[in-house]
């Protein structure tokens, strides 16, 4: 068994768990927002609750109960949300670990940006995602934690930050993976770090025969909403690498903050959608939501290459040969693949012309490959095999 093919295997596990504890966290924390938010004063209710609910699903009736604090008691059955989120991280983190950790020559480093070793790449890599929480949780317990609006502008303004960094540091693919990965830190460590603590906290003082602090709950309720918001945009900072769109972009970091806009304004949405607010308090988060959408595809919208001086079909036979071949052939020669990348070959000028569009986004448009830009592929020779797509296409 070859290194190569092993890697692969581990990738595609850790994705498939990745994605199965993820779809488990994501989906208790938008039940339980929209639980929250759905809670209603009605009559008879017990001492000591803030809300009920009424809720039909799979042919079953449900009526739940949320306390302004906690019970006078509690049962043995207890049941606790975390896994789901501890497993996320974990699995995340080992995905990073096989894709971009293993191969961070190829995928983490950009040779054009900054000039390092796998080892210091890696190592900005951890320290990063480290700081990037402890620097949130900060924001979070000083005075400003006690303004929303202006905590949600300063934790922008950290991913910000740190997506300015990584898109100086790491290559366009690495760069927008880690401000996923430094958005899903910060959320995993909500739940680790305190939520899940502090209702232990709420446990054992009730266990005790005490009354709880309502700060405990009353923070855990803040993280909570934070993951709620920051959920949107995490998500599609993990498949971004399928869009060099994004990851090639010169501004890519300036596309994070339209994705945290986007991502927000249509969370807040829903949320106040759930929560039964009248449409006229909350319409507009739709219309800015829009607005960050259109102003990321002018940002994006293709150049046109058809004018200039043709190119000859013999350069473009050498720019493919030089910079695409060495992964995208019948027999890769890089050490990285036993197989061409999506079963795409490009050894001659007919492969050339039937993977155009797929050239051009990757390899014209953006600089997603080759990858990490290993064999020093310069700006006018993608303008040159640019050129001869448009017109040969």
């Amino acid at each position: 068994m070859t290194m190569t093919f092993a890697a692969e295997w581990l990738n595609l596990l850790f994705r498939w768990a990745h994605l199965v504890v993820g779809i488990g966290w994501i989906g208790t924390s938008f039940y339980f927002i929209a639980l929250d938010l759905s809670l209603r004063k009605r009559e008879g209710m017990r001492e000591g609750v803030y809300g009920t609910a009424w809720e039909v699903h799979g042919g079953g009736f449900y009526h739940v109960e949320k306390f302004t604090v906690a019970p006078a008691y509690l049962p043995q059955d207890l049941i606790w949300y975390k896994w789901e989120a501890y497993l996320t991280w974990v699995t995340g983190f080992a995905l990073l670990v096989v894709q971009y950790y293993f191969n961070a020559s190829s995928y983490l480093i950009d040779v054009n940006k900054l000039q390092m070793l796998p080892s210091e790449a890696v190592l900005i890599s951890v320290l990063s995602l480290v700081a990037g929480w402890f620097i949130y949780d900060g924001l979070c317990r000083s005075p400003i934690g006690r303004s929303t609006p202006l905590l949600a502008l300063c934790v922008f303004a950290l991913i910000m930050a740190a997506s300015y960094m990584f898109t100086q540091v790491f290559s366009g693919r690495g760069a927008l993976i880690h401000v996923g990965a430094f958005i899903g830190t910060i959320m995993a460590v909500n739940v680790f770090g305190l939520i899940i603590p502090n209702q232990k906290k709420i446990v054992a003082s009730l266990l005790r025969g005490e009354a709880p602090d309502p700060k405990l709950g009353q923070m855990g309720k803040q993280r909570s909403v934070h993951n709620n918001y920051l959920t949107l945009p995490v998500l599609l900072m993990m498949v971004s690498n399928h869009y060099p769109m994004l990851t090639g972009h010169p501004q890519a970091w300036l596309l994070v903050g339209l994705v945290l806009l986007m991502g927000g304004m249509v969370r807040h949405f829903l949320n106040r959608h759930e929560a039964g607010d009248p449409l006229n308090r909350y319409w507009w988060s739709l219309p800015i939501a829009a607005l960050g959408f259109a102003v990321a595809l002018v940002m994006t919208a293709p150049r046109d290459f058809s004018g200039g001086e043709a190119v000859s079909d013999a350069t473009a036979l050498t720019l493919i040969r030089s910079h695409c071949a060495a992964c995208h052939a019948a027999t890769p020669a890089h050490e990285g693949f036993t197989d061409a990348p999506k079963g795409i070959h490009l050894e001659t000028l007919a492969e050339l012309r039937r993977y155009a569009d797929q050239v051009m986004a990757q390899s014209v448009l953006s600089d997603a490959m080759p990858l990490g830009n290993e064999t020093g592929m310069t700006p006018e020779q993608r303008e040159e095999l640019g050129r001869w797509i448009a017109r040969n296409k």
